[in-house]
């Protein structure tokens, strides 16, 4: 007879889906700092490709603090929003709505980030991991501050120019 699963087992893995999710954005990083348009829009995702560094740090902590090896399995939602802000760079390369799409794919990737780290820290939390709700408030916060830095770039520039065209 099968265990029965429990939040421990949720937990470990959502674990794994972010750690997956976190090592295709560092992947896909520069090549959206390369597609970008704007030097404001390179330096946002330059500086989210050191933090996105920093996040798969935190989370191979939180692995060895269950005692589990770091491992990711495969996320197909990181995968699509990932495929989608692929095709916007491929379909607007070169004009002026360029860096708005990149924005928007950008927080795509950020909304599923921020949703799974606030789970996690939650269910750490319930689990009485109080070290790793630490690790994973903190990689949290920096998500959000993302979220609120691209939201700026947008509304002050990319979408501005989009429009213009």
């Amino acid at each position: 007879m099968a265990k029965e699963k429990n939040l421990e087992d949720l937990f470990h893995e959502t674990l794994k889906d972010i750690f997956y999710a976190e090592k295709k954005i560092l992947k896909a990083l520069p090549k959206m700092v390369k597609g970008a348009q704007s030097d404001d829009l390179k330096g946002a995702f330059e500086k989210h490709r050191d933090q996105t560094e920093a996040h798969v740090e935190r989370l191979e902590n939180v692995f060895e603090m269950m005692g589990k090896r770091a491992r990711g399995k495969t996320c197909p939602a990181i995968d699509g929003i990932i495929e989608e802000g692929e095709e916007i760079m491929e379909e607007f390369k070169g004009t002026p709505a360029l860096d708005a799409g990149l924005i928007s794919a950008a927080q795509a990737v950020e909304h599923y980030e921020i949703t799974r780290y606030g789970t996690l820290r939650r269910w750490a939390k319930e689990l009485g991991m109080d070290d790793a709700a630490k690790l994973l408030d903190q990689t949290l916060q920096e998500e959000s501050q993302t979220d609120t830095d691209l939201t700026k770039l947008a509304e002050t520039a990319a979408n501005q120019k989009a429009m213009a065209a």
